[in-house]
């Protein structure tokens, strides 16, 4: 691992939360693309999304989920349900993060797409009782929209529109098509 990579995952731990921003926003850009070094931080992301700290589980949340891409042992099909359970945090703002950088997850190859899009799908039909519920619809079909930006598969668009016609609300329905205008 590059030493410039090794001194943004060590400035995550420092207490000046403008160091740590600016080395997660860092490591956010690296882990855009395939990367060669995914595996030696990968059991301690891992073990972050149980983290007491609420930014430690995101910001594990959110890496993990890019360095999907850079996981040909696909590691993250064992460990999604870790990562899942993320974005079902206590702290909503950590739920939201983690929902909102799952899709990525799916662009690691067909089996991944296909888990991602099927946990999405289950979670959108059964959030109704929670809490925000209309903001997780919300980003679960922006999620399979960026999804479907990045690998054109209209599958995942039809899969988007059906779950669009699986809510009853005509006003909430208005809204969630607007996203995939």
């Amino acid at each position: 691992m590059h030493t410039e990579i090794k001194k943004h995952f060590k400035r995550l731990e420092t207490e000046d939360k403008t160091v740590q921003y600016e080395a997660f926003l860092a490591l956010l850009k690296e882990t855009k693309s395939e990367v060669t070094w995914a595996y030696e931080v990968w059991d301690e992301l891992v073990e972050g999304l149980s983290s007491t700290n609420n930014h430690t589980r995101s910001r594990c949340a959110q890496l993990l989920s890019q360095l999907a891409i850079s996981d040909p042992e696909k590691r993250i099909l064992v460990d999604f349900p870790k990562l899942w359970a993320v974005t079902k945090d206590p702290k909503f703002v950590t739920a939201r993060h983690s929902l909102q950088s799952i899709w990525r997850v799916g662009l690691a190859g067909e089996e991944q797409k296909e888990m991602v899009m099927d946990h999405l799908a289950v979670r959108f039909e059964q959030c109704y009782q929670e809490k925000n519920s209309t903001l997780i619809r919300s980003d679960i079909l922006q999620s399979l929209r960026y999804l479907y930006e990045e690998v054109k598969e209209q599958e995942i668009k039809e899969r988007a529109l059906q779950l669009i016609e699986f809510v009853d609300d005509p006003k909430y329905q208005k809204k969630y098509r607007a996203i995939w205008k």
